[in-house]
Order: structure tokens, then C-alpha cells, then sequence
């Protein structure tokens, strides 16, 4: 695999473990079974971009020391990127469409539930989530406040939308650092009002 200037530091099996306190025989365990990413040198070791190794440490919950956080390849700031967690795929889809179709160069991800969110929200450093709050997994409130106590998630922009009852919600997650609320049946216009401005 040919590395950029931007990835020039990985890190052996052995390193990993290290990193994340198992023996070296789980961290090749988890390159086999394809749960961390990896290539191989030619001399047959396995080398690993900080960018995977984080990925990885977030889906296990695991901290990340800042150190290796600082090594990861951080992408530009003038891309816009909006993440969409909500486990009713048909929702998910029809706002990623309708999002895309009227703000132009987004890119827009998906989620599911609380785990892939968290994976993803590393990987592709959103400046905006639209997250459900009742969701399979870490539900909603748990990464929010996940978000607000890691840099490793970045600084996204949060917008609750949900269908969950409950006179003290708005405040509840208003107190977790959510910048907007919006319950279902959503107003889509006002929602991609609310993308735009903290996009």
C-alpha cells in the first residue's frame, strides 16, 4: 500500500498491543479477523495507520491516549460532512437524500446505532450529527456525552431528533451540548435550515 506524506507513522502488532494492553497474539487476531485494518510489508509483518488503530479502540471502547490521536490524519476543514445516526434505515436514507439534494458538496454518512456512529464520527470528523436519541447500542444521550468528554469524536454540531415523550428531553440533552430539537414527524425544511447554518 503506498503511504502519503500524512501517514507515515503505523505501528506493528506488537505496538497495538501495547497501545490498547492485550498480548501481541489479540492485536494479530484482530488484523486476521478483519476487525483492525492493515497491510502487510514484505517481510510478512502487519503495519497499522493510527487513523485504523483509533477506529478500532472506539468501536472496543477503549481511551485514546492524545498522543496517538495527534497522529492521525485529520482531513480538510473546507469539506463539508454531515453524519446521520438512526437505526430506522428508511428515515436515515430518505434524510441523507433529501439533505444532499438541497445543500451542495456534502458528503453525508450513515449510521445505525451508537457503535458505528462512534466509529465513524473518528473516522470522517463530521462538523454536524443528526442523531436519534433511542438507538441500539450506546442510545443517544450516551454519545453525547461521550462527545462532550473526548476530542477524539471531534466537535460536531449536535441535532436531536426523536420520537420519545418526554417533557424534560429538550433540556436534558440541551444540558449535554445538542444545539438543536426537533421531534418527529420532522419539519425537513427547518432540519436542513439547522445543517446549513452549522455546516
Amino acid at each position: 500500500m503506498k503511504q502519503n506524506d500524512e501517514k507515515l507513522t503505523v505501528f506493528s502488532a506488537m505496538e497495538v498491543a501495547k497501545i490498547c494492553g492485550v498480548v501481541n497474539q489479540t492485536a494479530i487476531n484482530w488484523i486476521k479477523n478483519g476487525a483492525l485494518k492493515a497491510y502487510s510489508t514484505p517481510g510478512k509483518q502487519y503495519r497499522v495507520y493510527p487513523d485504523d488503530l483509533v477506529s478500532l479502540m472506539v468501536r472496543k471502547n477503549m481511551n485514546v491516549p492524545n498522543e496517538i490521536l495527534s497522529l492521525c490524519k485529520r482531513r480538510p476543514a473546507e469539506t463539508k460532512r454531515l453524519l446521520i445516526v438512526d437505526d430506522d434505515k428508511g428515515l436515515n436514507t430518505v434524510l441523507k437524500m433529501y439533505i444532499q439534494k438541497r445543500i451542495t458538496g456534502l458528503s453525508v454518512f450513515q449510521a445505525f446505532d451508537g457503535f458505528e456512529a462512534g466509529a465513524l464520527l473518528v473516522e470522517k470528523q463530521p462538523q454536524c450529527l443528526i442523531l436519534d436519541l433511542d438507538l441500539p447500542g450506546i442510545d443517544g444521550f450516551g454519545l453525547c456525552k461521550k462527545i462532550s468528554e473526548a476530542e477524539v469524536y471531534g466537535n460536531p454540531s449536535i441535532i436531536v431528533v426523536t420520537a420519545l415523550e418526554n417533557g424534560n428531553l429538550e433540556s436534558e440533552v440541551m444540558s449535554l451540548g445538542v444545539k438543536r430539537f426537533f421531534k418527529k414527524p420532522l419539519n425537513l425544511l427547518s432540519l436542513v435550515d439547522s445543517v446549513t447554518e452549522y455546516l
